[in-house]
């Protein structure tokens, strides 16, 4: 669902937002900026669509694979 919001931002940086990203796009940009800071990430989702990447699967088990031998004769 999407709110309006009301900010109240310098003439400078409201003629830059008009200029750099356009009249239309300004509460997008500002919004894909906030959201990171504002709004936790669903780790969840974010571990299934890694996990479900079998390319990214497969390179991870071969270098965990590969660094076993590096800890196993580590002297402790």
């Amino acid at each position: 669902m999407l709110r309006k919001l009301t900010i109240t931002i310098d003439e400078e940086v409201y003629d830059g937002l008009y200029a750099t990203v356009g009249p239309r796009h300004i509460s997008r940009f500002i919004e894909d900026l906030v959201r990171p800071h504002v709004v936790a990430p669903d780790l969840a989702a974010a571990y299934r669509e890694m996990a479900e990447d079998e390319v990214r699967e497969a390179e991870a088990l071969e270098w965990a694979e590969a660094t076993v031998g590096d800890v196993g004769n580590a002297p402790w």
